[in-house]
């Protein structure tokens, strides 16, 4: 089974919030990334402008598009809207045979990626339908899970944190140096 390790970034900690970005990485290196331009701009409170919006890639250059920006071997990376973006995805995680999906603090992201489906139900068959949790392994290995993650993988100079590839890279990195340190 593949390990991906996913984030997303999002409108808000509430019930009707929406997706803004996701970026997924495999234990292979392959990674996938999305800009949405449907989200309800209408949530973007100004944390969410200063801290996601302004790290977000294309965005500010291509707008309301649907546009692939790479798509090669090992990344792909598109901005679009909902149905754009899912078929892209569709596509990508169809190069793998089966998926364990990790992210951190993964309760808002998880039911959002589901969402891009409209229910876990119908997620592709070939991603496992329980996802794990960087948190939970933290905890369970004694290490403080309010840790920086940063810090803990000793990634020094800009931090582009709240990017959701460079986030889910971040979580991909933890996950490896756990399993480094526990054998």
């Amino acid at each position: 089974m593949t390990k991906i390790f996913f984030d997303c970034e999002f409108t808000g900690l509430h019930q009707n919030t929406t997706l803004i970005s996701i970026g997924l990485v495999s234990e292979c290196g392959k990674s996938f990334y999305a800009e949405f331009v449907d989200f309800d701009k209408t949530h973007c409170d100004k944390w969410i402008r200063e801290n996601v919006l302004a790290n977000l890639l294309f965005y500010k250059q291509y707008g309301q598009a649907n546009e692939c920006i790479e798509a090669n071997d090992q990344n792909v990376k598109v901005i679009g809207d909902s149905l754009f973006i899912k078929t892209n995805l569709e596509i990508w995680l169809s190069d793998f045979d089966s998926v364990e999906i990790w992210s951190d603090c993964l309760s808002y992201d998880w039911v959002l990626f589901c969402n891009i489906w409209g229910h876990a139900f119908n997620i592709p068959k070939n991603i496992y339908y329980i996802p794990f949790d960087i948190c939970t392994l933290f905890k369970i290995k004694g290490i403080d899970t309010d840790i920086s993650r940063e810090e803990f993988v000793e990634i020094q100079g800009d931090s582009q944190k709240h990017n959701a590839l460079y986030d889910a890279q971040v979580i991909k990195k933890c996950y490896e140096k756990i399993n480094q340190l526990t054998n």
